[in-house]
This record gives C-alpha cells, structure tokens and sequence, in this order.
C-alpha cells in the first residue's frame, strides 16, 4: 500500500521551504520554552474530551464524511493531545508501517495538512497549516489530495483507539514515524496541535505545489516562500522523494509500472524516483542527478533542483553527503510540521527526553522493493 509522496502536485511530493533565519513566530517555538513529557503525564480523564470524530467511509459515493470535534472545550489543564496516547499511538503507527508498507503516503498526509500555510495571514485557522483540517471531505478532494482517503482509511482506527489525541497531531506524528522507519534521520518533532473543528475551516484549494509548471523552479519558490521556506528548504524536502511512487491515474504522471514496482511490496504499480522507494537515503539526489534509468522518475520539479543555480548548490551537496543531507531534511521536515499551527500548550511538548541523533537504519523491508527482471 505504499503510495507516492506528494506535496508536489497531484501527485508525490510536497517540500515546503522557511525563508532563511526561521519559521514565523506563529511556528517557531525557542527550544528553551519546549516541554519535555514523559509518558506518564496524566491529563484529565478521557470522559473530559468531547467525543471523539468518526469518518465514515460510504464507496458507494467514494466519498468521506468527518463530524466535527471541537477542541475549544477542553479544560485548561490538559493538552490538546495526551502525550501518553501518544506514545501508544506512536507504537501503533509503527506496526501500521510493517504490515502495510504505507510509509510514503502516510508523510504525504503530514506533508498536505501543513503545506496549506500562509506567511501573509495571522489569525488561526485561515493562515492554513497543521491543522488536520486535511480529515474533512472537502479538502480531501482537492486536486493536490488525490489518493489520500487511503491514509485516512489505515490511520482512523488508530485515533478511534486514541481519542485523546488530535488528528493535526497524528498526521504530523505518523509522517515523521514514517521517515524514521524507513532509516532515515531522527525528526526533532514538537506536539501539541490544535485540530479546526468544522470543513467550513478548510483552505482554498491551489496551496500546494504541482509538479509540472510551466517554470518549476519560479512555482517552487512561489509555493514555499509563501510558507515561509527557503530554497535549501525546498531541495532538502525533496530529498523524501527517495520514498515512493508517481501513479498516472493518480496524478497524470509516472509509468503504470516498471521493474522496481511491479512486485509491490504492497499495492503493486506505479514509477518510483529511486530503486529502493521505501529507503531514505540520498539515492534521489543522486539517481536524479544522472538521469540513466528510464524506469526512474524524473519530474520537472526533480529536474529544476539541479538546472537552478541556487538549488544545484544543495543537490550536489546532498548527493555527495548523506549525513549532511539527513541534518539539514531533520531541520526542514520539523519546520514544515509547526507551520501554521495552535499549540496547547503554547509551547507544544516533545514525547522524547536526550539528545536527537540521526536513527540508525532498521528498515528490512526495503530490500524487497529493488526489484527483479
């Protein structure tokens, strides 16, 4: 079930970008302020929450209805998401991940929930953002979106199992989870967000980026300096193109499927950016750069990352550096996560104590995605 990334077009991949210096102060949070939890924090008990939202799934109209939780309510003494629960869905996310090969969708979803941002607009929820406004029908058919009911569908039955979490939260924890398991850098990720509560609250569609513009490497920067990104931004987070696959009925583009795809794991199908589309590691940077495999993909975006000056700088960089690489998508990847969002509390809290290191690679599965014949 793996799918492409996509915060690029309808289709794969998104990668938001900071202005130099910082994420806007709606965002940023001084790493002095940020409280560590441990897993035994204790809210209020759970019957304080308001009930928590169902998603019902009707495939005869193939469409998603999500009635609405209104977060407001909660008491002051409480997060908006039990750091506890958490944990346990944490826990849950990761087993998701090794029986549904899901990784790569499950980043898109963090990835389309917050890259709605923008810089211009101060009040809460119009700014857009990661505010798991993304749960609701409305925005889930958005050209950009196309296929994320799937992520929806895997993830419901974790935040039914843990209704004292909110769904901003989930995305954006299920997304970096993603990231971690497929061997990638540890994400210095912040919790605390604040779900909208009504699809009366969603963004306009047209926020996210496409992946086939007229100038690709104009649109990029037009999309993600909006958030308030910047270039070495935009060319890290696209490094997470090294995960999934392009599907054309989809998006419009890739190939149906190649050698590397048409045995799955998962849902077989589809053109992939690199040969092993469920290992982060720089092969994109470096499979893009040489441009040789015609069962590799190879966007307009991809390409504008090495024909524009200012993004070649960090593409090389990154094809020649991994270690470099997995630091600056860390950085880049928290970032996209906080735009735009309300945290309670207003400092948001971290689930982890110590320092954050790159996580070693333990993601076996891998392997099977090199394909064969």
């Amino acid at each position: 079930m793996a799918e492409p990334l996509s915060l690029i077009s309808s289709l794969t991949s998104f990668s938001p970008t900071p202005l130099a210096g910082a994420v806007p102060a709606t965002s940023a949070f001084p790493k002095s302020r940020v409280v560590a939890v441990s897993a035994s924090h204790k809210c209020l008990p759970l019957r304080s929450f308001p009930s928590p939202s169902s998603i019902f799934l009707h495939k005869r109209r193939s469409a998603i209805h999500v009635s609405s939780t209104n977060f407001s309510s909660l008491s002051p003494k409480c997060f908006a998401s039990d750091p506890a629960q958490l944990k346990g869905a944490r826990d849950d996310i990761k087993e998701l991940l090794r029986t549904k090969f899901c990784h790569p969708i499950l980043v898109r979803l963090g990835w389309h929930d917050a890259g709605t941002y923008d810089k211009s607009i101060e009040d809460w929820p119009q700014r857009g953002g990661a505010n798991g406004s993304l749960r609701f029908e409305v925005e889930l058919k958005h050209a950009a979106n196309a296929g994320l009911l799937n992520a929806l569908t895997l993830i419901q039955p974790i935040k039914d199992k843990y209704p004292g979490i909110t769904y901003a939260d989930l995305f954006q924890l299920a997304s970096a989870t993603a990231i971690e398991e497929t061997g990638g850098p540890k994400i210095p990720m912040i919790y605390g967000r604040v779900d909208v509560s009504s699809p009366e609250q969603c963004p306009p569609e047209g926020k996210l980026p496409d992946a086939g513009p007229p100038s690709p490497a104009e649109h990029l920067r037009q999309v993600f300096y909006r958030m308030g990104l910047n270039d070495k931004d935009i060319v890290a987070l696209s490094g997470a193109h090294t995960l999934g696959r392009a599907r054309p009925e989809r998006s419009g583009w890739g190939k149906p499927e190649t050698k590397y795809t048409k045995d799955g794991p998962g849902a077989p199908g589809g053109q992939s950016w690199t040969v092993q589309w469920l290992k982060f590691d720089n092969s994109y940077f470096k499979d893009i750069r040489e441009r040789k495999d015609e069962d590799l993909l190879v966007l307009p975006t991809d390409a504008a990352l090495f024909d524009d000056p200012s993004f070649k700088v960090y593409a090389e960089k990154y094809a020649e550096d991994q270690e470099a690489f997995f630091t600056d998508y860390a950085e880049s990847h928290a970032k996209l996560s906080n735009l735009g969002a309300k945290f309670d509390p207003p400092e948001g809290f971290k689930l982890d104590d110590g320092a954050v290191a790159p996580a070693a690679e333990k993601f076996e599965a891998a392997k099977y995605s090199s394909g064969k014949g």
